[in-house]
């Protein structure tokens, strides 16, 4: 009996655990790599847009 009772424990937390692992990276996957790479675009526009502004007022 006790040997069943561990092992279910230790199948438990192992499967808790990938579980908890899985939602995680999809959550990242999900939500912060668009964030992250939106922001990136972001940037890289507003950079464009001060070197085009600083090249048209160079006359």
């Amino acid at each position: 009996m006790k040997n069943k009772f561990t092992f279910g424990f230790v199948a438990g937390s192992v499967a808790t655990i990938a579980a908890v692992a899985a939602s995680v990276f999809a959550f990242k996957k999900a939500y912060v790599e668009p964030v992250e790479t939106k922001v990136e675009q972001i940037n890289d526009n507003r950079r464009k847009a001060i070197r085009k502004s600083l090249a048209a007022h160079q006359g």
